[in-house]
């Protein structure tokens, strides 16, 4: 081995050290972004295998393989893991244990028989391995963040097949049997690509997710925090220069006797209601169709494409629905209804704002005439029941 070549490997360690604490500082930052703790973790082990390793090189003892082996599979197994983690939310700990348990045992048992050479070879395919599936992870994942999340795809990749390249060079030479650690040039190869790979993937996990929580921030300012319904904002961001056609409603809701309800039981009584009605809302709320929640005890449906007639009907379902739930408080149960104004499109579309504000209308019609109710704007005259319910 020549000094370049351990020169190489203690860059390596280093480049992959000042990452790991990078994305520890972040993860210290951002507690919630757990992928960036389980990341860390995966390349604190594939550090320490690098140093083993390097006194592999100095020393070639099956011992300082073996660890090496051990350190480097659990590093990129974990590794993987942190990409499952991006992809689905979720942390395996079995998933990942399994994994690199495999790969210990592929490339540990040659060792143990004598084979160095062998056990190479299947510690650099089990790397590639994992690194390959590491790749697919963010692949997967790439309609999040195009850009960053093809080129981290694209160097776990190249990393990958750096280390098949590795594999390919000791099948060519045929020796079994080294007696020390490989060195040629593949392996000189793939020390500079994985240099070059862990700096190019570090930049880019870092810039992904500064990303991740600029859209996170994006996505708290226009979310009611309670319900998780877009809040007002939301809506009339959404809506509010959008004319409004003949196809298209509004129906805006009201708990009844909310007051006092956060009076007699208090206000996370009050909150288990409003995410009671939520539930009941997103449960009628057909794809397309924007639910929000105003303020306070007030929602909103907006429909974009419903037939004349049927947003009324809508309405009524929800208002049903919701008078028929059970609300357990303290022991007792709680039953609460809720008001209801309906703007259905007019043949002159109107913009958002002024319907918004023909249900209002319709919504104060139905508390004067007596709560629990739908109006609809401009005829202020209540749903029948009985066509509801022919409906439904």
């Amino acid at each position: 081995m020549t000094l370049d070549y351990n020169s190489l490997l203690l860059a390596l360690g280093v480049s992959a050290a000042c990452l790991a604490v990078t994305l520890m500082g972040s993860w210290l930052v951002r507690r919630a972004e757990t992928v960036l703790l389980t990341a860390t973790v995966g390349l604190v082990l594939v550090v320490s295998g690098i140093f083993v390793y390097s006194a592999y090189v100095n020393r070639p003892q099956v011992v300082f393989a073996i660890g090496s082996f051990v350190l480097f599979h659990a590093g990129f197994a974990t590794i993987w893991g942190a990409g499952k983690q991006f992809l689905t939310g979720d942390v395996s700990i079995a998933a990942i244990a399994i994994r690199a348990l495999a790969a210990m045992a592929a490339s540990i048992l040659p060792m143990l028989s004598g084979y160095d050479g062998l056990a190479f070879i299947a510690d650099n395919l089990a790397i590639a391995l994992l690194l390959f599936a590491t790749a697919r992870q963010y692949w997967l994942a790439r309609a999040e963040a195009p850009a960053p999340l093809l080129g981290i795809a694209a160097l776990y990749t190249l990393t990958a097949v750096s280390f098949v390249l590795c594999a390919a060079v000791l099948v060519a030479d045929g020796k079994l049997v080294l007696g020390k650690a490989p060195s040629n040039w593949a392996e000189d190869l793939s020390l500079a690509i994985c240099i070059a790979g862990m700096t190019g993937i570090g930049a880019l996990s870092l810039a992904l997710h500064q990303w991740r929580l600029a859209a996170r921030h994006r996505l708290e300012a226009i979310t009611d925090p309670l319900t998780g319904l877009l809040n007002r904002r939301a809506v009339f961001d959404e809506y509010g220069t959008r004319p409004m056609g003949t196809t298209a409603a509004v129906i805006v809701f009201d708990i009844d006797h909310f007051k006092s309800v956060n009076d007699r039981y208090g206000h996370a009584a009050g909150d288990r209601v409003i995410t009671v009605f939520a539930d009941e809302l997103t449960a009628h709320c057909r794809p397309g169709d924007t639910a929000a929640r105003l303020g306070g005890e007030e929602f909103a449906l907006v429909l974009k494409e419903i037939m004349p007639g049927r947003a009324e009907l809508t309405a009524e379902r929800i208002r049903r629905a919701f008078e028929a739930r059970e609300i357990p408080i303290d022991g007792e149960v709680l039953k609460c209804t809720v008001s209801v104004g309906v703007a259905p499109g007019r043949s002159t579309p109107l913009d958002f704002d002024a319907m918004l504000s023909a249900a209002d209308k319709a919504l104060y019609a139905a508390k004067r005439g007596g709560r629990n109710r739908v109006e609809l704007a401009g005829h202020l005259q209540a749903v029948p029941l009985e066509a509801s319910r022919t409906a439904s």
